[in-house]
């Protein structure tokens, strides 16, 4: 079955056109209405197909705003090859400024490789997979925390198991200039846009840019200037940039254990910082009941020694939540 999704850009012609994808949704209020996706086409010269998105999880900023500035600024006789550009690629979830879809409480980046006659979160996924990522030689979803987590910023790869993919993914994060690199060893779903790019063997990266439902100056920064440092990687840009210095930080998640998931309700209070470095058993934080002053607050702790650099955002919790999580020096 091919997919719903319809655009009326064409993706092989030369120059700048912007538009919307169209998927067809029928409600009371709208009979034949559409959801509408914002998409840009940027084509130069020959060369490489660049995909990146944003808006994947809709309570996320810093990609969403540096992709709309992206599309405003770039002429498309300054590259070499194409951009394909969705600032807000799950458009009811970013109008909502909710991680989920409010229309189906999907979230999309558990629903790759997704179906076309799904809902509106699996058919955008199943567009993701089935059309935009065939014309990809490179990926990058930009994320970050959104309203339950920060992130100490990062760009991050995600292992597939391929090692010249794998190798060809890590050069393209230590080009894109961030001062931390993290690598996926580990991911407890694999349902995600970059593990779908992974079974394409398509070059792909992603990276938490910030998080608590705000906008990180330093994540935006980083994104906009990573996105320009990739474009000349790929030699889509005539631009030249000198290798990061000093050297990105690398470290990867590996494991469960790197996570720390709250085992009472109630309100937490962290005992460390992003960035922190802690030896295992180190006290994350506690969670207090404070509907019960007599009862004593509950102890979190760290099973493994890392670099915090995750954190749960509002403090009011319930078991199983994520506290935080940690990162390893990468070898």
């Amino acid at each position: 079955m091919s997919t719903q999704i319809w655009t009326r850009l064409d993706y092989e012609r030369t120059g700048k056109q912007i538009g919307n994808l169209h998927f067809p949704h029928s409600v009371h209020r709208s009979a034949y209405g559409t959801i509408t996706i914002p998409v840009g086409v940027v084509a130069g010269g020959k060369g490489p197909t660049m995909l990146l998105t944003a808006g994947t999880h809709g309570d996320e900023y810093e990609g969403q705003i540096a992709l709309t500035k992206l599309l405003q600024s770039i002429d498309p006789a300054s590259i070499n090859g194409r951009l394909i550009v969705l600032p807000m690629l799950n458009a009811p979830a970013a109008l909502a400024g909710s991680r989920v879809s409010p229309l189906d409480g999907g979230n999309l980046n558990r629903a790759y490789p997704g179906d076309p006659l799904g809902g509106p979160t699996a058919a955008i996924a199943d567009y993701v997979s089935s059309v935009l990522l065939p014309l990809a030689d490179f990926y990058q979803d930009f994320h970050a925390g959104g309203s339950s987590l920060n992130y100490l910023p990062f760009v991050s790869t995600r292992r597939s198991g391929d090692p010249d993919l794998d190798s060809r993914a890590l050069a393209a994060a230590r080009a894109f200039g961030a001062p931390h690199l993290q690598v996926w060893g580990y991911s407890p779903d694999p349902r995600l846009s970059t593990s779908e790019s992974n079974r394409q063997g398509i070059i792909s990266l992603g990276g938490e840019f910030g998080g608590g439902g705000t906008v990180s100056r330093q994540g935006l920064a980083l994104i906009e200037n990573g996105i320009q440092r990739l474009l000349a990687h790929f030699a889509m840009v005539e631009q030249m940039f000198d290798a990061p210095s000093p050297p990105a930080i690398e470290f990867e998640v590996l494991g469960r254990d790197y996570y720390v998931y709250a085992t009472e309700d109630g309100v937490f209070e962290p005992m460390t910082d992003l960035g922190d470095r802690i030896e295992a058993g180190a006290l994350c934080g506690m969670v207090h009941a404070v509907d019960d002053p007599a009862r004593p607050a509950t102890p979190q702790h760290f099973d493994i020694s890392g670099i915090v650099v995750c954190q749960r955002h509002p403090s009011l919790v319930v078991r199983g939540d994520c506290l935080a999580h940690l990162a390893t020096p990468r070898i």
